[in-house]
């Protein structure tokens, strides 16, 4: 995603609500110059690529996000990672870029969905596996 589709995906996201191309517009006009065009084109473009869905209201359309933004960091993650030649280092590089704060976040996570953690490593093991 380009950085001013990121920044339309933003808005649609935050609001989590159906957007017209006017709200986005009127609040990115809050920090740049942009046309309405632009937006209306970005949002096309965005319906296109599958990341908001749209409904006809008058002769406007009204924009949705098709997905969360933590769904589509994940996306951009497992992406990043299974282009790796060797997923196992790319994790442990990316866990040593990680501030503590996203360490604790993540061992939250991995105890979300029940597998082992840093703390207990053998929990695979002792519960099936799971």
């Amino acid at each position: 995603m380009g950085e001013l589709e990121d920044a339309v995906m933003t808005r649609v996201w935050k609001w989590n609500r159906p957007v017209t191309v006017r709200e986005v517009l009127e609040d990115l006009r809050q920090e740049r110059s942009i046309a309405y065009t632009t937006v209306m084109t970005v949002l096309d473009n965005l319906h296109q690529k599958g990341w908001v869905r749209r409904e006809a209201e008058g002769r406007a359309y009204r924009y949705e996000a098709v997905s969360t933004r933590a769904a589509y960091a994940a996306a951009l993650m497992n992406d990043a990672w299974s282009q790796s030649d060797n997923p196992a280092a790319a994790l442990v590089a990316f866990f040593g870029m990680m501030s503590e704060e996203q360490r604790r976040a993540l061992q939250d996570a991995v105890r979300i969905v029940g597998g082992p953690t840093a703390e207990n490593p053998d929990s695979a093991s002792r519960d099936g596996g799971r």
